[in-house]
């Protein structure tokens, strides 16, 4: 039988902390070699000064320690837990207070309301927005994923027929592009769910963010519906901040899951050139 490891709470505290002021001033290698490969490749004058305005940008946030972003996003933790790990302390108390050591300690906006009407602003960008998920093993993987509101509201989802396949599945991925135009500050990086429930559609197309973008599917058939639509999308035009050009996306992720027979859920959870996410395991 396998042994329990003790986990403290207050380890998962310093750790959500860190991350979030991690994810907010520094963006993820693939992001970054992405937006690369775009400045590098981009044809159109405007687009490639825009997409080099962008770099500059980073530069500097990563140099200063400042947000990439004026909006530093609702704060998604993702934690993957072992099954054999007991944690001392309450979870969601320690990366809600992780949360609200870090936006304070790096001046991070604060953007969370304590009820979707009254608009009352907690002023500390708590709560969290948690996922748990229990794995394999005694390891605690902790992502935290800022989501700015400019790209999340641009977000959509449908409860397809199953008739509609995949060309039904394109022509609304394609449309909630064309919706969102200069918006979501393109380029942008998409995150569909396929399949599932409502509710779980919606939770994969979150999930889907949260893949490198030099990780394609590794199902060689979404894999390949992912460059499609990459391909369909570049070809609107939008470019860098809407300015046009060939770059409107840096990357596209599917995550699939089994539905009902009579179910094609189809969730896009759009993000913008600054897809930040912070990883670390305890």
């Amino acid at each position: 039988m396998s042994s329990i490891r003790e986990l403290d709470a207050a380890r998962i505290t310093d750790a959500v902390e860190a991350l979030c002021i991690k994810a907010n001033t520094t963006l993820p290698t693939d992001v970054k070699a992405a937006l690369d490969a775009a400045e590098a490749a981009e044809p159109w004058p405007l687009a490639k000064q825009t997409l080099g305005l962008l770099q500059q940008n980073l530069c500097v946030a990563a140099q200063k320690e400042l947000p990439i972003c004026q909006d530093t996003g609702m704060a998604c933790v993702f934690v993957e837990l072992g099954q054999d790990v007991h944690i001392h302390g309450d979870l969601t108390d320690a990366v809600n207070e992780g949360v609200r050591r870090g936006y304070e300690k790096a001046y991070l906006r604060k953007s969370i309301t304590a009820d979707p009407l009254q608009r009352v602003n907690t002023g500390d960008n708590t709560p969290a927005f948690l996922t748990v998920h229990l794995v394999p093993g005694d390891g605690c993987r902790i992502t935290v994923a800022p989501k700015g509101a400019g790209s999340e509201n641009m977000s959509r989802m449908a409860m397809l027929k199953p008739a509609d396949g995949v060309q039904g599945v394109i022509d609304f991925v394609l449309d909630t592009v064309k919706q969102a135009g200069a918006n979501p500050c393109p380029p942008i990086v998409l995150g569909i769910g396929i399949g599932g429930s409502f509710d779980h559609c919606a939770a994969l197309a979150k999930k889907a963010l949260l893949r490198p973008l030099d990780a394609p599917n590794a199902d060689p058939y979404y894999a390949a519906l992912e460059k499609q639509l990459l391909d369909a999308i570049n070809a609107t035009g939008f470019g860098p901040q809407g300015f046009g050009g060939a770059t409107t996306c840096l990357g596209v992720a599917i995550e699939q899951h089994p539905t009902h027979v009579a179910c094609l859920p189809v969730a896009v959870n759009i993000s913008c050139h600054v897809t930040r996410r912070a990883v670390c395991r305890l």
